[in-house]
């Protein structure tokens, strides 16, 4: 198992929760989602608490949809978190790094980019890090995992996703096999150590 980042977070500091968005596009794309979750829940000061069913869509970059490039993969994960939002930041983009993702380009093919949409509904925008996440009500391919397992959530600024998700125009379409939306809290860890993961 791989080592935690970080040292244990003091025991009585509160926890909130957070929304995270994961997306693959290059390799084995349900194998790397999977494991990314699994890396998630190891972590000190991380409880996966709910993990959304796979979404498939076309590649998005700067210049529109490409259908040329590999199509994503895309799951959202609740957590409950004790880290403050730039510790979890930090935890994200070591996961990141961990399978393998690089950052030459600007909404490019990745193996797998994980984004912070929601951290107890804050608002922060500084240097590193923008909250809720700039695009999230704008992303069908974030809104609709998140919908299937948080169906009265709302994002900060802009209001329910549900009625956010049907003002989009993405393309999703439902990864086969992928499971349906489940309470991961309980048992995520034993799924991990068993199979990788458990998205």
């Amino acid at each position: 198992m791989t080592a935690p980042l970080r040292p244990r977070p003091e025991r009585l500091r509160p926890s909130v929760p957070a929304v995270l968005a994961l997306g693959s596009n290059l390799g084995d794309r349900e194998a790397t989602i999977h494991e990314a979750v699994a890396d998630l829940a190891a972590e000190d000061g991380i409880r996966v608490q709910q993990v959304s069913p796979l979404v498939e869509t076309p590649a998005l970059k700067l210049s529109g949809i490409d259908y040329q490039a590999p199509a994503y993969l895309n799951a959202v994960v609740v957590v409950d978190t004790v880290l403050g939002p730039h510790d979890l930041l930090d935890v994200v983009n070591v996961v990141e790094q961990r399978h393998g993702r690089v950052r030459e380009e600007r909404w490019g093919d990745r193996t797998l980019d994980i984004d912070i949409v929601d951290y107890a509904g804050r608002v922060l925008d500084d240097e590193r890090l923008t909250l809720p996440h700039p695009h999230a009500w704008e992303r069908g391919f974030v809104l609709a995992p998140w919908l299937a397992i948080q169906p009265d959530a709302e994002l900060p600024g802009h209001g329910r996703i549900d009625l956010l998700l049907a003002a989009t125009s993405d393309e999703i379409r439902p990864y086969p096999d992928s499971g349906a939306a489940h309470d991961a809290a309980p048992g995520v860890q034993l799924e991990a150590d068993k199979n990788g993961g458990g998205v």
